[in-house]
């Protein structure tokens, strides 16, 4: 059961092959065999699961989009009754008394919850190392990293220990561990899906999205999660389309570019080669492929670690020690609460990432570095709009490697933030993306990304789709977890 897809398991669930108890206990089964290699999860529900999936065998002949199938939640996403940690110290007893609109809307679809999922601590990371709760190993080399922050809803797909994941994408979040498990990961338009109830890092750049195995999966999910949401100032009324149906629409004659930025020194020569046998893959089914370019593409590391930081400095203040959370122990007074509360909850990169961003809003630095960083992102969201009069679809490598190694990058931050390259520009311009295997290198997974226009995720299910017909990289499973 595990090894079929999501939309595969919704066709032998409503053909009565077996039920959606017999499924979710088998995913319970495997978790319990494999969480210890793993640490995927931070909270297990399997007593919550199993009666959400006697529910969903109990209903009639009208079921919901996704019936019966069990999914895992980033452990960003409050979900009531249920620790909502972040993978922090400081929320380690935090019980979310609400859902996120995206829990909501998948429960209403009928889906089974099996827990919430490791990450880097408050999304802040592209490696999964920075959590709380230790570190999360990829199901491909369990010496290396499942990329991050989404890392842990990454891995649970590519181990089978889920039918599909959520996971959210502030800079590569979704895309990049997509690629370093070698499953399909899918960022959506800002603003196309709700950020209600989904804990915030950086609130103009975060996006919550699915990870599937296949295009297709990810169409089943962003159709349950899209839409207008009036408790989120942020959510665009924009009408949903027909993912699961669209996919199927012909491809031939969309126009794709290679940004030739992206191809230049710096990206791993084997996964150059990957992405140029799947460009061939993609002219077979009637592409057009031409090269275009990103100039200010190379400014978004440096743009993102501005702006990125600066909002989170924001939005963490609410972390003081007084109205949940952590709080220190015998505080001799009011400063003393905050700083202790802040400092032993806290892990280092957040505290680095806080610390940046209060120094670049501070009087005497904002104009150069927050506002500067500010009009760099216009610049780029400028540079992909010229792109986009061009070429429907950008397409590029997802990551310059392939999964590093556990600590390889602990002490540099800098050279972690490399890692995003490909992915931030994405975010700082607010437009969907999707991460898809095409292929191995040393036997690690291999991800392209390809990007769209605003409110475009339908072309880039069709592409991916289209392509996932032709080709089974998306089908390989981790020899240990077959």
């Amino acid at each position: 059961m595990h090894n079929l897809t999501l939309a595969q398991q919704l066709q032998a669930l409503a053909a009565g092959e077996f039920s959606s108890v017999e499924l979710t206990q088998h995913y319970i089964n495997r978790i319990e065999s494999h969480q210890d290699s793993l640490n995927v999860f931070v909270t297990f529900t399997p007593e919550r699961a199993l009666e959400q999936a006697q529910e969903a065998d109990q209903r009639g002949t009208d079921k919901p989009l996704l019936n019966g199938v069990p999914l895992a939640l980033k452990d960003i996403f409050c979900t009531q009754g249920v620790k909502t940690s972040c993978a922090s110290k400081m929320l380690d007893n935090f019980i979310a008394p609400y859902d996120a609109t995206v829990v909501a809307k998948l429960q209403q679809a009928g889906a089974v919850s099996l827990g919430k999922t490791n990450m880097d601590e408050f999304a802040m990371g592209s490696s999964s190392e920075s959590s709380y709760y230790g570190d999360v190993k990829n199901p491909w080399d369990l010496s290396r990293v499942p990329g991050g922050s989404s890392g842990g809803s990454a891995a649970a797909v590519a181990a089978r220990l889920a039918s599909a994941s959520m996971g959210t994408d502030t800079g590569g979040s979704i895309r990049q561990p997509a690629a370093f498990c070698g499953i399909t990961g899918l960022k959506p338009t800002y603003g196309r899906v709700s950020r209600y109830g989904m804990i915030a890092y950086a609130s103009s750049l975060d996006q919550a999205g699915p990870f599937g195995l296949s295009a297709l999966d990810c169409a089943y999910l962003l159709q349950a999660i899209a839409g207008y949401d009036a408790k989120d100032s942020t959510s665009v009324d924009q009408p949903v389309e027909e993912y699961t149906t669209n996919i199927n629409k012909d491809i031939r004659g969309l126009r794709i570019g290679l940004p030739e930025e992206f191809f230049q020194e710096g990206l791993d020569a084997d996964i150059r080669a990957k992405i140029d046998l799947a460009c061939d893959q993609l002219r077979e089914l009637g592409c057009v492929i031409k090269p275009i370019s990103l100039p200010n593409a190379k400014l978004a590391i440096a743009a993102y670690y501005v702006i990125a930081p600066a909002e989170c400095s924001s939005n963490l203040s609410r972390f003081d020690g007084v109205r949940f959370g952590y709080r220190c122990e015998d505080p001799v007074d009011l400063a003393d609460l905050y700083s202790r509360s802040r400092s032993e909850a806290f892990g280092a990169e957040v505290k680095r990432r806080i610390m940046v961003g209060t120094y670049a809003l501070s009087a005497g630095y904002y104009d150069a570095y927050y506002l500067r960083a500010q009009k760099i992102r216009r610049l780029i969201s400028e540079d992909y709009q010229k792109a986009f009069a061009e070429v429907d679809v950008v397409l590029s490598p997802t990551t310059p490697t392939t999964a590093f190694k556990t600590n390889e990058k602990a002490d540099d931050p800098i050279t972690m933030y490399l890692s995003d390259i490909y992915t931030i520009g994405v975010n700082l311009a607010g437009l969907p993306g999707i991460s898809i295997p095409v292929g191995f290198s040393q036997k690690l997974p291999v991800g392209m990304q390809m990007v769209s226009t605003y409110f475009a995720e339908d072309t880039l299910l069709r592409i991916a789709h289209q392509f996932q017909q032709h080709t089974d990289w998306h089908l390989q499973t981790p020899a240990k977890f077959e």
